[in-house]
């Protein structure tokens, strides 16, 4: 299903960001939100893992539904998944394009991978090991 992804702060990843190690950061933090018909679409229940994929890259996340998502449209926290699908291009501003990038939304079973394993995919280095 084709969405147009939008990106923001919630206050879950607000309050946990100081710990991006945790198991709490990487719940909120690898949640996405869609419209509750979308899902249904989908075929999906709340809780379920969705591909996500973009022009830039490629992330699983947990589905939650959310009534305040307009339908066709997929919200994610901003953070390191959100990031593994947002193109670095910034057209001259210094800030990427956050909202409104058209993405491809299926349902997977791949597994949901630490903040640490993205890390190390893009050539960095893993803050989640203590």
């Amino acid at each position: 299903m084709k969405c147009i992804l939008n990106t923001g702060r919630t206050v879950p990843q607000g309050i946990a960001v100081e710990h991006k190690g945790s198991d709490t950061y990487r719940a909120v933090a690898s949640a996405c939100f869609l419209n509750p018909v979308d899902m249904m679409i989908l075929g999906i229940e709340n809780g379920a893992r969705v591909g996500i994929t973009s022009p830039t890259g490629h992330v699983v996340l947990s589905a939650r539904s959310a009534e305040g998502v307009t339908r066709g449209e997929i919200f994610v926290t901003i953070g390191p998944y959100a990031n593994h699908i947002i193109s670095s291009e910034t057209h001259g501003t210094g800030m990427p394009d956050f909202k409104s990038q058209s993405v491809d939304v299926e349902p997977t079973e791949e597994p949901i991978r630490s903040v640490g394993e993205l890390m190390e995919e893009i050539g960095g280095l893993r803050y989640d090991r203590q």
